[in-house]
Formats: C-alpha cells, structure tokens, sequence
C-alpha cells in the first residue's frame, strides 16, 4: 500500500508540473492572439488599396504580364503550404497538411507535377521524413511573420512562375524549378475557435476576384497614369503577390495561436480531471493502508489479551 501511495504522489507532482507548463502556453497564446489580430487589421487597408489600384490598371492596361496570363498546358503546378515552427497546436498542422495532401492528389490527377513550397519546420519534417522532394522551404517565422518574409517567398515563387516548366521539361533558367500555376494552403482565422485549412490559386492572378465590389451605377472613375498603365502594373504585381502571401502569413499565425491555445486549455482541463483522480485514488489507498494497520493493531491486541487469559 505504502508504494502504490508513494507512485500516486509521484503522478500527481508530474501531472502538477505538466499543467504549470500548459497553463503558461495558453496564456502565451491568448496573448498573441490579440496580437496578430491587431496586425491582421492593419494589414487590411493596403491590401484594399492596392487591389483597387491593381483592378483599375488591369482595365487600362493590355494583358500581357506573365503573372497574368494563364498557360496553355499546365506541366507543374507549384504548391506553397504553411505550417508552425513549433508543436503543441492541436491539429492545426495536420489539417494544414491534409489540405494540401488534398490539393496535390487533385492535381496530380490532372495530369500535372506539383513542386511543393513548405512555410514552418512541422511541414518541412513532414515530407523530409517521407523523403518527399521539397523545391524551397523557410522556417523560423511562423509565429510572427513580417513583410520581408512574405517577400522573400514572394520573390521565389514569381521566379518559378516566369520561368515556366516548358524551359526544357524540368528546370527553367539556372537550375530553377518551374511551374506553370501556383496555390496556396493556408489556415483562415475566423474565430477564436475556428479556424479552416484551404487552397487557394496564387498565379496566374485574377486581380477582379479580390477587389472589392464595385457599386451598380456603371459608373467608372477615370485615371491618368504617370508611367503608362503596363508599366505600374508590372511594378505593382508582384507587390500584390507578395501583399497575399503577407495575409496568409498573418491569418496562419493567428489560427496557430488559437490552435495552441485550445490545445493547451484541453490540457489543462486534462491535467485537472487527472489530478482529482489520482488525489482520490491515493486517498483511497491511504484509506486501506489505515484501516489495514488499525486491523493488524487491532488483532494483536485480541491475540495478546486471549494469550493472558490462557495463563
């Protein structure tokens, strides 16, 4: 009795620890939470802005960017996934995955290659343990991404789409993976708990999908463009690319937290449940260790008194 009490002892100060630790990333993760909202909000009006800016170039200016222009055979497909740097989010990587595991098997079924592009070292681990080609990866931002992230991504993923993969079949210029479209797997945040892992084309860009709607009056501003309208919309594509990457950056980074901090609530409601048991379970084994010495004191007494009366 005595060792099953001291192993329940043992159970509850581990459990207590685990729960100090869980206690400590929920609250970590409400924090930033709050956080990557308020950057998700500020980030919104530029995005606005430039797609306004990017609708009304598109209707002056002739389509013949290469981000534009979708291809006449699609030979690769280039998929940009983000994940966390770090665990303990709940499933909020194995539904990223899932999504995009998704996407590739549509893809593939039709007819197109896919060179996948990895953001967060849980998805990285993931296909370098299944020693799945990866055609980039970056990791170390997850949590709090900024603008310079998303255009070091950007600039990669422009690289491969203006390179194409009809180059020579495989590469493009330099050694450079091609692909003829691009998507995107990211995780939205719509609330604290709710968050959804989708795909969504990148490139070629459909700038009229993201701009907002226009009112009913058929009625359209008139501008004067200082350079030509080819011109800014060659400068401001790839602003806008970049622009879409930076919120999906941003709306992971939210859903990560949340995730976490679902998870790490669950934990410690977990570690609760745990210890009220184990607290009764000692009780009850204390309990019988007492009520077993009160026994044995109870029937050597009885046995010494009847060992006196003998004599």
């Amino acid at each position: 009795m005595a060792g099953q009490v001291q192993a329940l002892r043992r159970r509850i100060r581990t459990v207590k620890s685990t729960k100090k630790i869980a206690k400590a990333q929920e609250l970590v993760a409400t924090s930033r939470i709050a956080k990557a909202q308020e950057r998700v909000n500020a980030s919104r009006p530029y995005s606005v802005a430039i797609t306004k800016v990017l609708a009304a170039l598109a209707s002056n200016a002739s389509v013949d960017n290469p981000l534009l222009v979708a291809r006449e055979r699609v030979q690769r497909a280039g998929v940009l996934l983000i994940t966390s740097d770090r665990g303990l989010a709940g499933a909020y990587n194995a539904n990223a995955i899932r999504a995009c595991e998704q996407l590739i098997a549509q893809l593939r079924s039709e007819g197109k290659d896919v060179a996948l592009y990895v953001v967060g070292r849980k998805g990285a681990g993931y296909y370098r343990f299944r020693n799945r080609p990866v055609a980039a990866s970056w990791t170390g931002f997850s949590e709090r991404p900024s603008f310079t992230d998303a255009r070091n991504i950007g600039d990669a993923l422009i690289e491969a789409f203006t390179a194409g993969s009809e180059t020579d079949g495989t590469f493009g210029p330099e050694g450079i993976v091609g692909v003829d479209e691009l998507h995107i797997v990211s995780t939205e945040f719509k609330s604290l708990m709710t968050q959804t892992a989708n795909a969504k084309p990148l490139a070629p860009v459909q700038i009229e999908d993201q701009a907002e709607e226009q009112p009913e009056s058929g009625l359209r501003a008139a501008y004067e463009f200082e350079p030509d309208a080819d011109e800014l919309l060659d400068a401001l594509l790839p602003k806008y690319l970049n622009t879409r990457i930076y919120a999906a950056l941003l709306d992971s980074a939210a859903s990560e937290s949340a995730s976490r901090r679902r998870a790490m609530k669950s934990a410690s409601d977990n570690a609760d449940d745990l210890l009220k048991r184990y607290t009764r379970e000692m009780n009850s084994a204390r309990q019988a260790a007492i009520t077993q010495e009160i026994s044995e004191i109870v029937g050597g007494a009885n046995a010494l008194a009847a060992a006196g009366s003998d004599v």
